[in-house]
Order: structure tokens, then C-alpha cells, then sequence
């Protein structure tokens, strides 16, 4: 059983007859968009293989902030998942540039099959110099977040008068998913404030269904007294 820190970013490469790769992404944006709050997914190439995610907005009085992306795509030969969750707020522009864009531009790269995680930062600084370079279109990304005063997220998209402070440079992490794996958690901070790996990964071990076990945590996360917005995706192996 995997669960994911928020904040990091995964590429998984799974064990299957089908060499199933996948390309899992989480991370703090500043930026959000209206997203369907269910649904599911599963592989064509390794059945037991599915997605499903929930999302919850919290208690806050602005719209409902985070963006969950799931969905495998066949490349040549090869299957990829495709899961991003986007935890921010204003504009609808920037994340769905980067919806349409981020994993466009990643597995454009010429080394991304041999070097993925050299492709992937590659990727990312192309992205967010586009995102700066088009401010004026999509938005000016807003205000970063701050905490007793200081920047309550480490890195994000935009903000050109923040580079100094505020990266889009990714945390990059392989792991090999095997025959012990059963699932993998991906959430924003809705959940994590209030739920460690540990106790996430323990409160679905039992449930099957994908989406089932992401609709659980968040209605955990809510019984947990969390007043963020809560996204959540559990990939099941």
C-alpha cells in the first residue's frame, strides 16, 4: 500500500504483462476550475487496474478550488496513467492550460522515455515559461498564500514577482509498483492536514472500489473536522 505526501511528485512504472507505465503527478497550484465531484477509470491494457476520485469544497466562501485529472492513455506501445491534482484558487485559465498542456509538453520530450524524471523538470520550466510569458492572457496568477506571514506553499506556476522565492521546479520520486502494491493515494490538503499516510492507507485497505475508497477518505477527512477543499484519487492495482 502506497500513500502519497502532498507536495510530491511520482512516476510509477508498474509490473504487469502489459508494461502498464504510469506518470503520477501531485502538487500545489495557486489555481482551480470547475471538475466534475465523482468518477472512475479503468485500464485497457491491465483490467484490474482503476482509478476513481472524489472531491469535496469545503467550508470557505469562495468557489471550490481544487482540479483532479485522471485518465490512462494508450502511447505507441504502452499505457500511461495521468493523474494531477491542481489545489488553488482563482481563475479557471491557468489550469486548464495546464490540463491541456503539462503532460503534452512532458511527453513531447525527446528523452522521456529514457530519462523521464530529466523530461519531467524540462517540461515544467517550459510550461511555467509559457505561463509567464502569456500572463497578460491567462491571468496573473494571483496572490501566493501566506501564513503569519510567510508563503504557505513552496512552489507554483506564474508569479513572475515571486521567482525569486516561489519555484515550479518539481520534486521528483521513482518507484517501482509490485505484486505488494494495492493501491496508491493522491490528495490535496484538505486531507493531509488532518490525516497522516498511514491512517489514509488504513481507512481504505478494504474497500475495492476505487472511487469508493476516495469518497471514504473525504468523508473522513470532513468527520476530521478539514474546512479545506478535499480532492482525492486512489489508484487501485
Amino acid at each position: 500500500m502506497t500513500g502519497s505526501s502532498k507536495g510530491r511528485e511520482l512516476i510509477e512504472k508498474m509490473k504487469s504483462d502489459y508494461e502498464v507505465s504510469m506518470l503520477v503527478f501531485v502538487f500545489q497550484e495557486k489555481v482551480g476550475l470547475n471538475t466534475p465531484r465523482s468518477g472512475k477509470g479503468k485500464s485497457k491494457m491491465s483490467k484490474q487496474v482503476t482509478h476513481g476520485f472524489h472531491l469535496v469544497k469545503g467550508k470557505s466562501h469562495h468557489p471550490m478550488e481544487d482540479y483532479v485529472f485522471a485518465h490512462f492513455k494508450q502511447v505507441g506501445d504502452n499505457e500511461l496513467g495521468l493523474f494531477a491534482i491542481f489545489d488553488g484558487h482563482l481563475s479557471q485559465d491557468i489550469p486548464d492550460y495546464l490540463r491541456t498542456h503539462l503532460f503534452e509538453n512532458i511527453l513531447n520530450e525527446p528523452d522521456f522515455w529514457a530519462e523521464p524524471e530529466k523530461a519531467i523538470r524540462r517540461a515544467y520550466r517550459i510550461t511555467d515559461t509559457v505561463i509567464l510569458d502569456k500572463a497578460s492572457d491567462l491571468g496573473r496568477g494571483g496572490d501566493v498564500p501566506r501564513v503569519d506571514g510567510q508563503l504557505a506553499v513552496a512552489r507554483a506556476f506564474g508569479d513572475k514577482s515571486l521567482k525569486e522565492h516561489l519555484s515550479s521546479e518539481p520534486d521528483v520520486y521513482t518507484e517501482i509498483i509490485d505484486d505488494d502494491t494495492d493501491f496508491m493515494i493522491l490528495a490535496s490538503d484538505g486531507l493531509w492536514k488532518v490525516m497522516s499516510n498511514q491512517e489514509a492507507a488504513d481507512a481504505v485497505k478494504n474497500i475495492k472500489n476505487a472511487r469508493s475508497a476516495a469518497k471514504h477518505l473525504t468523508e473522513e477527512a470532513i468527520q476530521r473536522k478539514s474546512t479545506d477543499d478535499i480532492s482525492c484519487i486512489v489508484v487501485r492495482f
